[in-house]
């Protein structure tokens, strides 16, 4: 399964990118979403640190907290991303 997610610039794609998933071992640092405020969405990662990550919008936001439930509740695994500009593809198994 692959979802296109549009972020407000490269910048915070990139930022996602580097988030999201780790090449070496197919995991990913988000352990957990903390809150979701408009267009921006705040992450826990591994070492307990929170992010916030900017979307273009909204609906940005839910497609990508969707898509990435069921990699939290270790589900699925994420096992590529690839970057264009400010948008970011996942993919996952």
């Amino acid at each position: 399964m692959k979802r296109k997610i549009i972020c407000l610039d490269k910048y915070e794609a990139e930022k996602l990118a580097s988030l999201i998933f780790i090449k070496e071992g197919k995991e990913t640092f988000i352990t957990e979403i903390l809150n979701i405020v408009d267009n921006e969405i705040i992450v826990k990662i591994k070492d307990k640190s929170a992010h916030s990550i900017v979307f273009k919008d909204n609906s940005q936001v839910e497609a990508f907290a969707d898509f990435i439930q069921s990699v939290l509740e270790k589900e699925h695994k994420i096992v590529n991303t690839l970057i264009s500009e400010n948008e970011i593809e996942i993919i996952k198994e």
